[in-house]
């Protein structure tokens, strides 16, 4: 019983790991676009697009550390 446990929260971690690594992905493709975007409203897209990731980001950091 204790070890199906430990071994769901190790899963959860890594499943969390790997949503971590595809948000700091995205967030560098979404900060590149951002970068080299010339019209005012994909600047404000990517802008907004930016904050979103941020957001998930900070979340997918919360559930992290209360497994730790």
């Amino acid at each position: 019983m204790k070890t199906r446990k430990k071994n769901s929260v190790q899963a959860a971690r890594e499943q969390l790991k790997s949503e971590i690594e595809a948000v700091q992905q995205s967030l560098e493709t979404a900060n590149s676009h951002f970068e080299n975007a010339m019209d005012p409203d994909l600047i404000d897209s990517y802008i907004y697009e930016m904050n979103a990731i941020t957001f998930r980001y900070r979340y997918l950091l919360r559930q992290i550390r209360a497994y730790e």
